[in-house]
């Protein structure tokens, strides 16, 4: 189980299981290099509503074991502004698989609703991501240094912060803590809530696919939802993608053809073989993937800079089905371009990419050959994609070339209870009717104080972004809605002994 973790190799996982869950991305960048920790508190001001001074906590590199008492430098992030009342509330935000100060910046809704609610702020990064490092530059090395990358490790990392927290920080010992997150995050925010009930109060779990794991949801409906926001923003558009994949295939065939598409679509590293074309295709596969995770109602620049409602602008361009393959492909090639060259200031289009650098693929990939197994398939005809099943087994053999590790298909319903979660307390599930991810999260209130909110208009963890004036009503009335809730369970802790 020591095999040599290939790093700058890309898994080509069965079934596009290797789906990074915050981007739906298939494929591998690189791995982070900046793994030495800085010492001490650092101020860092991104505008006039973001200031946060940066510590790191001397954390346990192992929490359930005895044998390995090393310990690593886990980042984070710390906001007193508006934190005047002693036992004053903590939003704490759960961090995902990336650099903390990323997800930091792109959490508006915590920022926004710090005064009202006198809270402090605590953006808390994961082990093994950004600069909290386990092993240092030797983490990534093998089977056995990332042997301590799992999310109930991170839970612990969590629940021993909080405790340092509450007890160093002057008048935080009866200080509430509502735990919040977003995507993968959002999934960390609700399972703290179910793990560690005596540590935070509450959770705010955004855009959290609990259940998109073996048996619990159908595996094509991740792309059915993404083809279904194609189909409802322009007409013929999810077809035309249908037939693309065909169109490419058929140009791909030839040297010539090849060279075509190649300055088609301006790749960097032009098209050399047919098989070449295989790659090619995922990468247009994770581009409507994205897009459909972005679909944000203003220009913005999570992923990548683009226009508000950004797949009806790419509709446009793929409105008839029915031409020959290179009209087809150059309505693609234009669509293509206005999610990675809306600016116009790409030269080319690098197609071993498709989203921020500030996510750690390696990590999550592990990760998802270990406790994270979400199976995804596809078939054609209910999705606009190639078909492609759901192979465990083969899926099995990939992660155990690259890692040298075996999947657990049924981990996280054992550790996190499945479907069976009724006896919780004080979580708020809310999902986007355009987020792909919804298919595997809570659409439906089951309790009292396990809610569900529905946000129609509503692309990946919209609710956790700033309010804007372009922000649909159906967003505006879940933030309010969830203050409200967050509201209550301050109100609850405050008349707990």
């Amino acid at each position: 189980m020591n095999a040599e973790i290939r790093a700058v190799t890309r898994p080509t996982f069965t079934g596009t299981v290797g789906v990074v869950l915050l981007l739906g991305c298939l494929r591998v960048l690189c791995l982070n290099t900046q793994l030495l920790p800085r010492q001490g508190a650092v101020t860092y001001t991104v505008s006039d509503s973001i200031s946060y001074k940066t510590y790191y906590f001397e954390q346990q590199i192992d929490h359930f074991g005895f044998l390995e008492n090393g310990t690593f430098k886990q980042r984070y992030l710390l906001n007193e502004q508006h934190w005047h009342i002693e036992g004053g509330p903590i939003l704490f935000y759960t961090g995902n698989e990336g650099d903390i100060t990323w997800f930091c910046n792109n959490t508006g809704f915590m920022w926004d609703v710090a005064e009202e609610l006198d809270a402090m702020l605590v953006f808390a990064e994961h082990r093994y991501y950004g600069e909290s490092m386990p092993f240092g530059q030797d983490s990534y090395s093998d089977a056995k240094h990332l042997n301590y990358l799992t999310s109930e490790q991170a839970l612990a990392d969590f629940a021993v912060l909080i405790k340092y927290l509450k007890e160093k920080i002057p008048g935080a010992q009866q200080s509430p803590v509502i735990a919040i997150g977003g995507s993968y995050g959002g999934m960390l925010a609700a399972w703290m809530r179910m793990k560690y009930p005596h540590i935070v109060v509450g959770a705010l779990a955004s855009s959290a696919p609990i259940w998109q794991f073996t048996g619990m949801v159908p595996c094509g409906v991740f792309y059915k939802i993404v083809t279904e926001d194609f189909n409802k923003s322009g007409v013929g558009c999810s077809e035309t993608i249908r037939r693309s994949w065909k169109a490419v295939d058929n140009i791909s065939s030839t040297d010539e053809g090849l060279e075509w598409l190649s300055r088609e679509f301006s790749l960097c590293s032009p098209l050399k073989r047919k098989e070449e074309a295989v790659g090619f295709k995922a990468w247009l596969q994770e581009t409507w993937v994205n897009l459909a995770m972005v679909d944000y109602p203003y220009e913005a620049n999570f992923l990548q800079p683009l226009p508000r409602w950004p797949i009806k602008v790419v509709c446009r361009y793929l409105t008839n089905s029915a031409v020959p393959d290179k009209p087809l492909l150059h309505g693609v090639a234009q669509a293509v371009k206005v999610y990675y060259n809306y600016t116009g200031s790409a030269q080319c289009l690098n197609i071993s990419q498709t989203a921020t650098g500030n996510l750690g693929y390696i990590g999550w990939f592990y990760q998802a050959c270990t406790e994270m197994v979400m199976p995804m398939c596809s078939d054609g005809v209910q999705d606009m994609f190639e078909p492609q099943t759901w192979d465990f087994a083969a899926f099995s053999e990939e992660c155990y070339a690259q890692f040298g590790v075996r999947p657990r298909a049924d981990w996280a319903g054992t550790a996190y209870g499945g479907k069976n979660i009724k006896d919780h307390s004080n979580i708020i599930f809310s999902n986007g009717g355009l987020d792909p991810w919804s298919g595997g999260g809570v659409t439906q209130t089951i309790s009292d104080s396990l809610v569900a909110i529905m946000i129609p208009d509503g692309a990946h963890h919209l609710d956790l972004r700033y309010n804007t004036n372009y922000d649909p009503q159906s967003v505006l009335d879940a933030r309010e809605l969830e203050v409200n809730y967050i509201k209550l369970w301050i109100k609850q802790a405050a008349k707990t002994p």
